[in-house]
């Protein structure tokens, strides 16, 4: 049986979930997780996954680690905000420091 991309997307985006980084956790559990609008974790939008989404407000929320800051990835970043206001989906990005020093910021920018 032939496995589609959204599948694998799908797949991955599950993996994801379990497999959160220390910010995306600490965001989740201690913020968006119990937020009243709700949010999801890792969420498949066309060939892209996001880390936390609200369909509701159409906001993606992006937490960004070290790797985000090459010259391809910061390309790719671009390319999928792009996409995602095509869309009319907002995107915020946080770093990881972001979090780790200021997540009270994080979250009140956030509601």
């Amino acid at each position: 049986m032939n496995t589609t991309r959204r599948q694998l997307l799908a797949q991955r985006a599950k993996t994801m979930r379990h497999q959160m980084t220390y910010a995306e956790r600490r965001l989740w559990y201690s913020f968006l997780k119990e937020y009243p609008t709700p949010f999801v974790a890792q969420k498949v939008i066309g060939s892209y996954i996001v880390d936390f989404y609200c369909r509701r407000a159409r906001l993606s929320i992006e937490l960004d680690g070290g790797g985000h800051f090459s010259e391809n990835q910061e390309r790719y970043d671009r390319i999928r905000t792009t996409y995602l206001e095509m869309l009319e989906i907002k995107e915020l990005r946080f770093t990881n420091e972001d979090v780790y020093e200021n997540l009270e910021g994080v979250c009140e920018v956030i509601h």
